[in-house]
Formats: C-alpha cells, sequence, structure tokens
C-alpha cells in the first residue's frame, strides 16, 4: 500500500474512531457554538487552527518530518483523561481529551520538533472549549456586577438618576436587572480569543503581545458598561421597549466591532513603538503570510513513509471506541429510597409550607426529584429548603452550586465561608456546609448548602467530581443530592440568631433526609 493511500486510510480510521468515542462531548461542543452567544466564534476556531497550520507548512518541512513515539505516550495519557471525564460527569475533560488525543496524533505523525512550528494553532483550539459551569457561572456573577456597576457610573455621568443593588438598576419607574445574557461574558470571551489570534500574526515584541491579550478583559467589561447604560438612557427616554428585542441585538454587535477597532488602535499604537526610537507600521507588523520556503534551510530527513508511533496511535483508538460503549451502558445500583413528595410538613414543631420550582429552572437543572418547601417554627422567620436528588450523575445532569444562582434579583454575596454545625440533639454526626451571605439593600439572607454524596457530606465541588468518579469506578454509584437551606436575617435580629434558628431547623430535618437520600 502507498504511503499517500495509508495516510489516507489512516486518517478516516482515526476521524472514525474520534467522532464515535467522542459523539456526545462534540454534539455538546456545537450546541453550544451554535445555541450559545456566548461561544458562537467556538465554530470559527477550527478553520483558523487549520488555515493557520497550512501556513506554517513550509516550518514544517524545514523541521522535518520524522514521527515521535511520544506522541503515542500523549494519546495514551489523553484516553485515559477521557476515561476519567465519563466517570466524573465532566464534559470539560472530556473535550480536553479530545485535543490532548490530536496533539498527541500531530507529534506522532510529524515529531515534536515539526510540531513546534504549530504549537499556536493547535493550543488555539483550546479557546472554542467552552468554560466549566461553575466556572462560568462565578465569572458571568461578578461581570453582572462590575457592568451593572459601570451602566449605573454612565448613567449617572449624563445626569439620570439610578440606583443599583447587587444587579439589578433603579432607573425610578423602571427597573433594569442585568441578567447573565447581559454580563459582558459574550465578549470578552470573543474577544479574547480575537486578541489571541491578533498577538499571534502581531509580529513584534513579545511583551507588546502579552499587553494586546490583557487588554481584551478591561475592554470588554469597559464596552458592556458603556453599553448597560445605553440601554439604560434609552429606557429613561423611550420606555422599556427599548432594552428589548433588535434594539438589544443591534447595541450588542455596533459595540463588539467598536471593542475590535479599539483592539487594532491598540495594535497600531503599540506598533509605533519602536526599536531605538524608530517606528514601524502596523501594516508591516501584522501579516497573515508565512515566509517563502526560500527562507528556510532545507528539510531534514524526512521520512518516505508513515512513523510507526503515529500507525500505532492510530490503531489504538479502535479497541479503546469500541469499548467506549459498554464504559456509556454501565448499570448502575442506587438504594431504595422514599419520594420527596412525601417529605412531612410537619417536624418537630417546625411546620411546613410545600413550594414548587418553574419549569424552566426543572428543565435546566436536569434532577430526578426534588423537594422545595418553607417552614416556620414559633412564629420566626421561615426557613426554607430546597434538595435536589440525582439518580445518576452523569454527564450534564449533576448537582449545580448554589454559589452560580445566589446573585440575581439584586442580591449580591457578601461572604461565603465554610462553616461546621456543632453537634445538637437529633444530628448523628456534625455537619459542614457552605455559609453564604447576601445582601440586597438593607436585606440580608443566609444560606447553606452542602452535597450529600452517597454516605458523605463534602462542600467543595472539586470533591463531588473526585468521588464521582470513584464511586462510578469501584461501587457502581453516582446518585447523591444537593441540600440547601436559607432564611433572612429579619429586623432586630443578628447573623447568630438566624444560624441558631437553621441549626435547629437541620437537627430535625437531617435525621428525615436520609430517608430520601440515603448513604
Amino acid at each position: 500500500m502507498s504511503s499517500k493511500l495509508l495516510l489516507g486510510f489512516s486518517a478516516v480510521l482515526a476521524t472514525v474512531s474520534l467522532g464515535y468515542l467522542y459523539f456526545d462531548s462534540l454534539v455538546f461542543l456545537f450546541n453550544h457554538w451554535i445555541g450559545s452567544d456566548d461561544y458562537s466564534h467556538g465554530m470559527f476556531v477550527p478553520l483558523i487552527s487549520l488555515f493557520l497550520i497550512w501556513q506554517s507548512r513550509h516550518r514544517i518541512a524545514a523541521a522535518g518530518i520524522t514521527g515521535s513515539w511520544w506522541g503515542m505516550a500523549i494519546v495514551v495519557t489523553g484516553l485515559l483523561l477521557h476515561l476519567v471525564g465519563e466517570l466524573a460527569t465532566l464534559y470539560v475533560l472530556q473535550h480536553l481529551s479530545l485535543w490532548i488525543v490530536l496533539v498527541g496524533l500531530v507529534i506522532g505523525a510529524i515529531g515534536l520538533k515539526a510540531s513546534r512550528a504549530i504549537i499556536f494553532p493547535l493550543g488555539y483550539l483550546l479557546t472554542s472549549i467552552p468554560l466549566p459551569t461553575f466556572l462560568y457561572a462565578g465569572l458571568s456573577s461578578q461581570l453582572q456586577l462590575w457592568s451593572s456597576a459601570l451602566g449605573v457610573g454612565c448613567l449617572q455621568l449624563v445626569g439620570v438618576t439610578a440606583f443599583r443593588e447587587g444587579n439589578v438598576i433603579d432607573l425610578g419607574p423602571v427597573q433594569l436587572q442585568v441578567v447573565e445574557a447581559c454580563s459582558g461574558i459574550r465578549y470578552l470571551l470573543p474577544l479574547t480569543s480575537l486578541a489571541l489570534l491578533c498577538a499571534y500574526l502581531f509580529k513584534d515584541r513579545m511583551w507588546k503581545r502579552v499587553i494586546l491579550v490583557l487588554s481584551s478583559i478591561p475592554i470588554s467589561i469597559l464596552v458592556n458598561g458603556f453599553r448597560i447604560g445605553m440601554i439604560g438612557v434609552l429606557v429613561e427616554w423611550y420606555g422599556q421597549g427599548a432594552s428589548e428585542g433588535f434594539a438589544h441585538l443591534f447595541e450588542g454587535w455596533v459595540l463588539f466591532m467598536a471593542s475590535l477597532g479599539l483592539l487594532i488602535l491598540e495594535m497600531w499604537f503599540l506598533a509605533r513603538i519602536g526599536s531605538n526610537g524608530q517606528t514601524v507600521s502596523l501594516q508591516n507588523r501584522f501579516t497573515w503570510l508565512d515566509p517563502s520556503p526560500a527562507s528556510f534551510s532545507a528539510s531534514t530527513s524526512a521520512s518516505t513513509s508513515l512513523p510507526s508511533a503515529y500507525l500505532f496511535s492510530v490503531a489504538l483508538l479502535i479497541p479503546v471506541a469500541w469499548a467506549s460503549s459498554f464504559l456509556g451502558q454501565r448499570i448502575e445500583v442506587p438504594p431504595d429510597r422514599a419520594l420527596f413528595v412525601d417529605f412531612p410538613m410537619h417536624i418537630e414543631g417546625w411546620t411546613g409550607t410545600s413550594l414548587s420550582l418553574e419549569q424552566q429552572y426543572i428543565d435546566a437543572l436536569r434532577f430526578d426529584d426534588y423537594v422545595l418547601a418553607e417552614y416556620r417554627h414559633d412564629g420566626s422567620q421561615p426557613v426554607t429548603f430546597y434538595s435536589a436528588y440525582y439518580r445518576s450523575q452523569r454527564k450534564g445532569q449533576s448537582a449545580h452550586s448554589p454559589q452560580s444562582c445566589l446573585p440575581g434579583g439584586g442580591w449580591e454575596i457578601s461572604s461565603i465561608k465554610n462553616f461546621d454545625f456543632a453537634p445538637v440533639s437529633g444530628m448523628a454526626r456534625q455537619l459542614h456546609a457552605n455559609r453564604a451571605v447576601i445582601e440586597k439593600g438593607n436585606q440580608k439572607q443566609i444560606v447553606l448548602y452542602w452535597f450529600k454524596q452517597r454516605e458523605r457530606i463534602l462542600t467543595s465541588e472539586y470533591l463531588v467530581k473526585f468521588y464521582l468518579f470513584w464511586d462510578a469506578l469501584l461501587r457502581a454509584r453516582t446518585d447523591g443530592a444537593l441540600v440547601r437551606i436559607a432564611s433572612l436575617v429579619g429586623p432586630g435580629e443578628t447573623e447568630e440568631i438566624v444560624d441558631q434558628r437553621m441549626r435547629q431547623f437541620v437537627s430535625v430535618m437531617q435525621p428525615e433526609l436520609n430517608r430520601y437520600v440515603p448513604d
């Protein structure tokens, strides 16, 4: 079989094997690229990387195509990460695994030296990968607050009376809530990806390129804050309709192009800063063109046959892809449990009122069972109790941290720390929880939450993922639940009083909860 025919056959084999092995991961990626404005740039990143690799073909040839067994070692590492991502229910590990396998195949085919010529195009693929949910939610929440503050500053600068409560801008008769879609993250992620590409093509000193990339962060935040302020002005002049529909979308696109213009202006300014007092035009610093083949030395001992390291790596993908089908069909055996619909509304002096979640939250959280109720005792402030149970926590269906959804509706997290319950009558063991204080104006609320994962009480999302992997591997179980309790700090109350109230509720609730979320 000729080398070209063998290359084509192995490429098809690798593509089919990777497509089968990472099918769920790729579907998740495409849905994010198509359905989310935050990652809409992702579909162009692979095409840009392929173009940059093609552009570097002369450098690859000059480096010498020799293949390397390091490539196979990297492929094995990527496949092991695939196993971890599958059992730990983390799509981001699946995406990283696919990237590592692709890098390993490239190194196996052309060698380490030639791969260094395309290190940026390969690394640039990472900008198409969505952030982990908890990291995205935390970043988005912080950007909402910064954008709200900047928006209020812009409004006050032009004489519009406006106040801020968390992510809510109060214009008097109208209140604007800076939701996740307006946080500015849909500017930050594409603009940072674009800044990285510009820095690569900007042939200048490294410190200038680093400044160019880092500047995309404040640019996106400032521009989004200005956009929110402009929306507030339009609402003040023309009413609530000015913040919706086409006008909102148009403002977003126009200001994104303005952000790009600021990046180009910055490159022009940096290009003017030359060495020894000389200035160089932006046109001479910024180029898509690859140097001509004549500018490179002759290729070093390139092999006419496909490297064995690459062929063995491709061959390895076939049994792994076949075995992955059994991994996805694994059977889990969670213990029997009572349904939350039967959770008692009267517990040792506490009287509860059952509540329900809106369908949009049920669809987003994807739990198997939940309880939401408000309990009162002796006329004190109510305690809101929520628990979501997951029979099997797999990719896209696992307990979400409340930290990502506590900010909203004007509420802002003022502090969050670990909290240990001292043993109270009725509690079988000491309980560890996360304690968050959230505020809105003069209101204050304390929220406690933890993850009950099999027999473990956990406060860290990282440990939750680790034990999901561990128990799925050794115990065929990934069931678990999130538990959240909240109570307002009432008039005349201190945080210590609320802590004691919640401690008393937990002492009577915890024994009941074990029937619904078993060890």
